[in-house]
């Protein structure tokens, strides 16, 4: 080992001091200490060694953080619904307006995208352009489909003069279904992007990296929606 190598495992806080069959690994400045470095100092890998993780595992944990940020968001329209559920002022609830069949083929439209985008996961480990790009499409196409029904509800709704201005519960409702698809939009826009960028770049790392958070934040949504699902249009359809 080099003196400049030497010096900087010294200093590096990342290395790790391992104690080897001689028990000098971790012993002071001395040449000694370091040059026998295959029983003391070894460089963090970030696998269970300590030390800086990798690139793509810290992408992946600061988007986890941000998709905590979004949940806390939800969570506080998810309070909102639930005490303004029953505040109809005299106008429709939920169990005059929703339409479980139509909400059916929405959730299974988001979650059949899910399963699609896993399998363009797959694909992208098989370095395979053509079914990538074939499973993103599909998944793009059905969160579009999913999209086109709340847009649809959206607008039988107000045509019966069931608009968000109608009551705080429509507020509420309003407000919980048009942010996650708002998210839905966004998502497909991320979606059209990424396959722009991989049939021109390629699989790079970056878009690798990109992919996979764009997995995690779809799969997020469809969490999401299986909440609303249950707590807004099934609870809110009972008897």
């Amino acid at each position: 080992m080099s003196d400049i190598t030497a010096g900087s495992a010294a200093r590096d806080p990342y290395w790790v001091g391992r104690s080897g069959g001689h028990g000098h690994g971790g012993h002071g400045h001395g040449g000694h200490g370091h040059a026998g470095h295959g029983h003391g100092l070894l460089s963090a890998t970030g696998h269970g060694q300590g030390g800086p993780a990798s690139k793509f595992v810290t992408v992946a944990y600061g988007f986890w953080i941000f998709l905590l940020s979004d949940i806390i968001m939800f969570s506080a329209f998810f309070a909102a619904y639930a005490v303004l559920s029953t505040a109809t002022a005299g106008g429709p609830s939920g169990k005059e307006l929703f339409e479980l069949p139509r909400v059916a083929a929405q959730t299974g439209l988001l979650l059949t995208s899910s399963f699609t985008g896993g399998l363009a996961t797959l694909a992208t480990h098989r370095r395979s352009m053509a079914a990538t790009q074939f499973w993103l499409l599909v998944t793009g196409l059905l969160g579009a489909a999913f999209l086109f029904l709340e847009v649809q509800e959206f607008a039988v709704m107000a045509s019966e003069q069931a608009g968000p201005s109608r009551s705080a519960f429509l507020s509420a409702f309003f407000a919980l279904v048009g942010c996650h698809g708002t998210h839905v939009g966004l998502g497909l826009l991320w979606l059209g992007t990424m396959m722009a960028q991989l049939w021109v770049k390629g699989f790079r790392p970056e878009i690798l990296r990109r992919l996979h958070c764009f997995g995690l934040f779809w799969h997020a949504l469809d969490i999401i929606w299986v909440a609303i699902f249950t707590l807004v249009y099934l609870l809110g359809a009972s008897p």
